[in-house]
């Protein structure tokens, strides 16, 4: 589980150091692949916490889930539509989904865990 967390740091570390900027124009991609990204890494630990992980599962998903949600950013620019609303709106929904499932798994691993001491 700490696999994750660790390509985290290491991804904002190398963020913070170089001096990488992404021009404006393909801001609006970034940020739905990065939404993506984060929607697959909660996933992720989600699976891990019910003990349903798949390596290759979390894998293909998370590059199928930014190169789908950076394509729809790119049609819906293309065709003038805010098909990249229908992106934040899915991610974004099955994001805090996934939190909440994180957080209602680790606090009851905490309640059994005190209730045994």
């Amino acid at each position: 589980m700490w696999l994750p967390f660790l390509g985290l740091l290491i991804g904002l570390l190398l963020g913070f150091w170089t001096e990488l900027r992404i021009p404006d124009a393909y801001s609006s991609y970034l940020s739905i692949a990065v939404l993506a990204a984060l929607d697959t890494l909660f996933g992720g630990m989600r699976a891990h916490l019910q003990n349903t992980f798949e390596e290759i599962v979390f894998v293909t998903g998370f590059f199928s889930n930014i190169i789908l949600a950076a394509s729809l950013a790119f049609l819906g620019v293309h065709l003038g539509v805010d098909l990249y609303l229908a992106a934040i709106f899915a991610f974004g929904v099955r994001l805090f989904n996934n939190i909440a499932v994180i957080r209602r798994l680790v606090l009851s691993r905490l309640t059994t865990k005190r209730e045994k001491i």
